[in-house]
């Protein structure tokens, strides 16, 4: 008897266990970058959703120091040499530009990434207003200039210098 009860208490375990590890992992997607406008940014964005939140993380490299624009664009069409097949930002609600923190801005904007002296960029941020489904199939750019999150359509940011397609996983 005191063999099932362990046995029972270990299986019970487990299961509660795999359980709270598939609730922690939800659907994910990822955008390979490649580069556009002459330059040689390359990088990877990944996408998940937990809890009605959308966590971004990205990884460059071939930037220039300093900060750069990254948003997501309407269109996951990166085609075109300078990635203007991509549109504009994605935009659901008609909003204007502005500041990722900011209620009144597009769904398409985030965070500026900031490339080291090696031309190296992480970046882990939450996103709000915007769901992983929403975006799948939509591209995600990387500028070559910081994005002044006030400037009127896209917070002049300047070329775009790497695209991707967001596809889930």
């Amino acid at each position: 008897m005191k063999n099932r009860v362990v046995l029972a208490v270990g299986v019970l375990t487990a299961t509660l266990l795999g359980a709270c590890a598939t609730g922690l992992s939800g659907p994910s997607a990822s955008a390979p970058m490649a580069a556009r406008s002459g330059s040689a940014v390359s990088g990877n964005v990944t996408f998940s959703e937990q809890g009605g939140v959308l966590r971004v993380q990205a990884q460059f490299a071939g930037l220039t120091p300093g900060e750069h624009g990254f948003h997501i664009h309407e269109v996951g069409d990166c085609s075109a040499p300078d990635a203007s097949s991509a549109k504009g930002h994605y935009n659901p609600t008609a909003k204007s530009h502005g500041h990722h923190d900011s209620d009144n801005r597009h769904g398409g904007d985030m965070p500026n990434l900031s490339a080291n002296a090696q031309g190296e960029a992480r970046l882990s941020a939450d996103v709000k207003g915007v769901t992983l489904k929403e975006i799948l199939g939509r591209s995600v750019v990387v500028h070559a200039d910081p994005d002044d999150y006030k400037s009127q359509p896209a917070g002049n940011s300047g070329k775009r210098v790497a695209c991707g397609v967001i596809a889930a996983h």
